[in-house]
């Protein structure tokens, strides 16, 4: 009888269910039903409904639907939130407060200012992508950061495309399709996401060798695998992980040799990819310069990590090899975009300029003294002091950070951040709460209390994490 009833019940609810038509013309008269198609409200309405069918046979919430009324509010409220889900941003700017200076997750490399009103010009109209002004004919897109990279590098041509993914992959397939590569064990890495330099190869057309053995290779290993269908030595910088102990590997300068002497493509893959020097605490990472120098046939690098742009992939190297490169097919696939192109020539006029380490937000990260980050994070907790009047504690701590974007892997970044210890509401709920307001901020949460580590915050940022903390503080909407 129980079953019967119920059964019952939920039939006359079903019936309370307005006409999907009645609804939408109900709906258009509202805020979100104006900035929507007809089309796309009826398809949000009917998904609403189905969502509360569903309900109802999963038995949730039965007794709250005693009245017509409650089932309109039920599938008006779903439809409001399928709306702004439909409409609202995904995608947004988002305070990094984690200390990470690459942060994969947050987009890795802000980009400098004039990086960014070159995109903006860009965007805001037609461009010279491929457009050549002093001819009036077609041009190539990779001229606009071509000669620069080949002034800045060392290298005799420069190619760019979508991600160093895309580089390492054309490279390859250019030099070596259907020939073999051969590679050391211990740089078969795993480049994030799950890519891995193996899948890379394969995808490029090319075959794998392995040479040596995973903690060490030597040039003998290479020299012995050679054979008729050798066409390339790819060298893979381990730049997302360090390997300590009994190691080694062949110095660049006899690679590029052994390449050479056995009419070979030597190409390297130095991953993050710098063009300034850098070493900290002891630990440095290769600049595209060196490997050039080395005498690489080819070298590849990432455009969004060390070198601060926008993602790109960018390839430096020999003209008669890259003058085969841009005859690629794969290279449609792969080419970059006008935005990232804009924003990579923005950045390496930064670097001709001489301005890169002053300008480019990375730098000024990587490089930033431990005093001024103190002084950061003081500056910080002193415009906090309001949270203590609802018990909440704030101090400034030493912190320590990362490169991040597989660049200087192991190596702690010593700096300043300030922690929090909440009251009220626990240090996970406030940093859910940051995570998902307008702008979100992203933070650590170590022992029940709140990191905030000032090295990657830019300015306005302690501005909107202030307001929020004190918001969240004091029980408002943040």
């Amino acid at each position: 009888m129980q079953r019967k009833w119920v059964a019952m019940k939920t039939n006359e609810i079903l019936r309370w269910i307005p006409a999907v038509e009645q609804m939408a013309t109900q709906v258009k008269t509202q805020e979100r039903g104006v900035r929507l198609h007809h089309d796309v409200i009826v398809k949000l309405l009917r998904a609403s409904v189905a969502d509360f069918r569903q309900q109802l046979l999963w038995g949730n919430n039965n007794d709250s639907f005693s009245q017509e009324a409650a089932v309109h509010a039920w599938i008006r409220n779903r439809f409001a939130q399928k709306a702004d889900e439909l409409t609202g941003k995904s995608l947004k700017k988002t305070v990094n407060a984690t200390g990470v200076v690459l942060h994969t997750n947050l987009g890795r490399a802000p980009i400098c200012e004039r990086a960014r009103e070159l995109v903006l010009s860009v965007m805001e109209g037609y461009s010279t992508l491929e457009y050549d002004a002093d001819s009036g004919g077609r041009g190539e897109r990779y001229s606009h950061v071509e000669q620069r990279l080949t002034e800045l590098t060392g290298a005799e041509a420069a190619l760019a495309v979508n991600n160093n993914a895309a580089a390492v992959m054309l490279a390859l397939g250019g030099v070596a399709r259907g020939r073999e590569v051969l590679v050391s064990r211990g740089e078969l890495v795993e480049i994030g996401g799950s890519f891995r330099i193996p899948d890379v190869i394969k995808q490029s057309g090319a075959v794998l060798v392995e040479v040596g053995a995973t903690n060490k290779t030597h040039l003998q290993d290479y020299t012995a695998a050679i054979t008729p269908a050798t066409a390339a030595i790819l060298k893979v910088h381990t730049s997302n992980f360090s390997m300590v102990g009994f190691t080694g590997q062949p110095e660049m300068s006899e690679l590029c040799r052994l390449a050479r002497e056995n009419n070979l493509v030597s190409i390297n893959d130095v991953g993050s990819g710098t063009l300034l020097a850098l070493t900290v605490a002891g630990t440095a990472e290769p600049t595209v310069q060196e490997c050039i120098a080395a005498g690489f046939d080819l070298v590849t690098f990432s455009g969004d990590k060390l070198l601060g742009s926008g993602q790109a992939g960018l390839i430096a190297g020999k003209k008669t090899i890259m003058d085969k490169l841009k005859k690629e097919p794969l290279l449609r696939a792969l080419r970059i975009d006008k935005m990232s192109l804009a924003a990579l020539e923005g950045t390496l006029i930064e670097y001709a300029t001489g301005q890169a380490e002053l300008t480019i937000p990375v730098w000024h990260m990587l490089q930033a003294p431990p005093e001024r980050l103190q002084e950061k994070a003081a500056e910080l907790a002193a415009n906090l002091q309001a949270l203590g009047g609802f018990g909440w504690q704030v101090r400034v701590i030493k912190t320590k950070s990362l490169a991040g974007g597989g660049s200087l892997p192991g190596v702690e970044l010593d700096g300043y951040g300030i922690e929090i210890e909440t009251v009220g509401i626990s240090a996970g709920d406030v940093a859910k709460q940051l995570r998902t307001s307008v702008t979100p901020v992203v933070c650590l949460v170590r022992e029940a209390a709140l990191i905030f580590d000032v090295r990657c915050l830019l300015p306005g940022d302690e501005a909107i994490l202030t307001k929020l903390l004190l918001g969240i503080a004091s029980g408002e909407s943040t």
